[in-house]
């Protein structure tokens, strides 16, 4: 087994390309956690994740949902019909057309976000056996700003080290509560797969592998680096058109 984090760059020359390497890596590492545990465990994020995941994910002869537990790096607290709404997508495109419901783990968008977070906590430490969770992949996205899940630059939050799921009611980014993974979560996987496509991440991931040899501080998505696990940054062209 590994004792640090193994870093992993890919960059493809299309958005598809993108997606079926995305795809196939998600597909062989759920057979291999399957193999070995029974069960395989993912983290997902929203924006183009949800596109490349129901594209690529529905009618998949690979994919035995009834072994797959999938919860959310971040969440906003809305309803699900709410275009906000990760979930509400995931399930408008992908989960009520495989009819997999019971493989995925929602927030209670009723709850205060502070009970909110605590719920969803909880929901982890049942799968997890009260655990620090350790998850077979991670999904993320990057915002142009460096953002990971809904953890911001100069956000206390960053900071975290106790919770595992963390309420924000001061997104910089609307709708302003939000529910997140925290650092001790994400660098506990055993796979994290940055996702990015697009010119507009191509400055902030060329500052990104960077600022782990310039002593910059690090961007949010800079302190993803799972401590015993592989990191995957899957790219197009445009967003890796700077390193």
């Amino acid at each position: 087994m590994s004792t640090a984090c193994t870093t992993e760059k890919h960059v493809f020359p299309t958005v598809k390309e993108v997606a079926n390497f995305s795809s196939d890596l998600i597909t062989k590492t759920a057979t291999e956690a399957i193999s070995q545990r029974g069960v395989f465990t993912l983290g997902v994020s929203g924006g183009s994740i949800i596109g490349i995941l129901a594209d690529k994910l529905l009618d998949n002869p690979l994919v035995d949902w009834g072994k797959w537990k999938v919860f959310f790096c971040d969440e906003r607290l809305t309803e699900f019909s709410n275009n906000d709404s990760t979930y509400g997508q995931f399930r408008e495109k992908l989960i009520d057309k495989a009819n997999c419901h019971d493989s995925w783990f929602p927030i209670n968008p009723n709850l205060p976000v502070a009970e909110c977070a605590v719920d969803y906590e909880s929901k982890l430490r049942s799968v997890f056996s009260g655990e620090l969770p350790k998850f077979d992949m991670v999904l993320l996205g990057m915002g142009p700003d460096g953002h990971t899940c809904s953890l911001f630059p100069g956000h206390k939050l960053l900071n975290e080290t106790k919770s595992w799921i963390a309420p924000i009611d001061d997104s910089p980014k609307p709708p302003p509560c939000r529910v997140t993974m925290t650092f001790p979560v994400l660098n506990n996987a055993r796979n994290v797969a940055f996702i990015s496509t697009g010119g507009s991440k191509a400055d902030t991931i060329k500052e990104i592998f960077a600022s782990h040899f310039d002593g910059k501080p690090l961007l949010p998505a800079a302190r993803v680096q799972p401590k015993n696990g592989v990191l995957y940054w899957i790219m197009d062209q445009s967003a890796a058109s700077k390193l």
